[in-house]
């Protein structure tokens, strides 16, 4: 009978040096806390449960996990990871495998780890190591004469000949519940930190006849961890290189990994490109050909095939069509729906509006809770004058109309199909269809008027 897999996952810490109120597994990368990405490979393991071990923070930090189906145990005094593993084992199982995890280390793979978990078989010791060429303040793996792990020692515990050893300690391991608790009992707290050190069931097990079994990751950016705000950037940026890698690899066109970056899910189509500095977040959906230009920022839009988006856009919660053109320099606001062909063009701006298929919105205009029709024409400076100061109303503009420069449009209000509105109309009645409406005063000339001249 397989040994049911239960996940602990430790996520007391304070983290000091990140120099904050907020718990350090709440830190963002890429736009969600580093504990969500732990969280999201641990279920992909499909356990029989996930112990959260939770402190510094308290409550938050159960607050920012809502629907999470875990077990939070609190580690009321962080004395260290063998103090916290301890306050999880009572509610696991002797017969589980017990693997265990960082709240602060988000980049772990799936396959990593299901590789420690199949390592320990059952009944055995696994540990996940890594060679480094600068090992740092990372604890080192001490082997026999034979070349089997004996012990872990931690970097401020560590002789002279023990730092100069280059395979080190990740934190990850597996290993049977039961063997666990007996280990975890026996632990003292007689070191440079004065905490109880996960590490020392290593030399337990070894002292116990153990093997103990390491395994290493693909990568080591995978076991990569945060303590301060460089190395959550640091570890942002080997993350969006991932992201832009894996867009890559499907046939998008990334002008710079560096300076591009990945706040939720992307699914492209064949031959598209990114231009530098772009932001994707929430859920991007880009057609084929789609090209987006530099310094523009998309979230949650779907793009359909051949569209253009211009260098410093902003597009949120809209869809457009195909064969569309966008910006420089435009904002798509929620609500938005281009039609296929549509033209929004410089300094527009556009809120709760459908353009209809061929319209064409290109300068130093705003359309706000509107429907405007196929093969419009705005002109620029025309506002839609939506909202009264207390409520929003509706603007329809229908099919090939055009409305001239510096038109207001006064909402509740309809231009017909084939109307025209004349430049600089103030709209405050429905315009008929066909016809030219326009509101522009008399001009005048004064014969022998002069400017005024100043003072002396």
């Amino acid at each position: 009978m397989p040994h049911p897999l239960e996940i602990v996952v430790l996520a007391a810490g304070k983290g000091t040096r990140m120099r904050s109120d907020r718990p350090k597994v709440l830190h963002d990368l890429a736009g969600r806390p580093l504990l969500h990405y732990v969280l999201e490979t641990a279920r992909a393991l499909a356990p029989r449960a996930i112990h959260v071990v939770y402190g510094h923070g308290g409550e938050r930090v159960r607050e920012a996990c809502p629907g999470e189906d875990v077990r939070w145990v609190l580690q009321a005094e962080q004395n260290g990871t063998g103090h916290a593993l301890r306050q999880a084992l009572p509610a696991i199982p002797d017969a589980a495998t017990v693997l265990v995890l960082y709240g602060d280390v988000p980049l772990i793979r799936r396959e990593t780890l299901q590789t420690l978990v199949e390592a320990a078989g059952g009944s055995g010791v696994s540990l996940l190591t890594v060679t480094l060429d600068d090992p740092a303040g990372y604890g080192r793996i001490v082997r026999d004469g034979n070349g089997r792990i004996e012990r872990i020692v931690e970097r401020k515990d560590a002789s002279a000949a023990e730092l100069a050893l280059h395979e080190v300690n990740t934190g990850f391991m597996a290993a049977p519940a039961a063997r666990l608790k007996g280990w975890i009992a026996r632990l003292t707290n007689h070191n440079a930190q004065g905490e109880y050190y996960l590490t020392d069931i290593i030399g337990m097990a070894a002292g116990d006849g153990l093997t103990i079994a390491a395994r290493e990751p693909s990568a080591p950016w995978e076991t990569l961890g945060v303590n301060s705000k460089a190395e959550l950037a640091q570890l942002e940026r080997v993350h969006q290189h991932n992201q832009a890698r894996t867009l890559m690899e499907q046939g998008v066109t990334v002008r710079d990994p560096a300076r591009f970056d990945v706040r939720g899910s992307v699914a492209a189509g064949r031959d598209v490109e990114i231009d530098v500095n772009v932001v994707l977040e929430g859920r991007v959906v880009l057609g084929d050909g789609t090209r987006i230009g530099p310094n523009c920022y998309l979230r949650d839009v779907e793009i359909g095939a051949g569209t253009v988006v211009l260098p410093q856009s902003v597009l949120e919660e809209s869809s457009v069509g195909r064969e569309c053109r966008i910006g420089p320099f435009a904002r798509l606001r929620p609500g938005t729906r281009l039609a296929d062909h549509a033209h929004v063009g410089n300094f527009v701006e556009i809120k709760n509006a459908e353009v209809g298929e061929g319209s064409k919105i290109n300068h130093l205009t705003y359309v706000g809770d509107a429907r405007v029709g196929r093969d419009v024409n705005v002109g620029a400076g025309t506002i839609t004058c939506n909202y009264d100061g207390a409520n929003k109303h509706r603007t329809v503009i229908e099919d090939r109309a055009f409305i001239g420069s510096n038109t207001a449009l006064v909402a509740p209000v309809t231009v017909g199909a084939d109307a025209t509105i004349g430049a600089g109309s103030v709209i405050t009645r429905d315009a008929p269809a066909g016809q030219l409406t326009l509101t522009r005063a008399e001009q005048k000339t004064r014969p022998g008027w002069k400017r005024p001249t100043r003072k002396k």
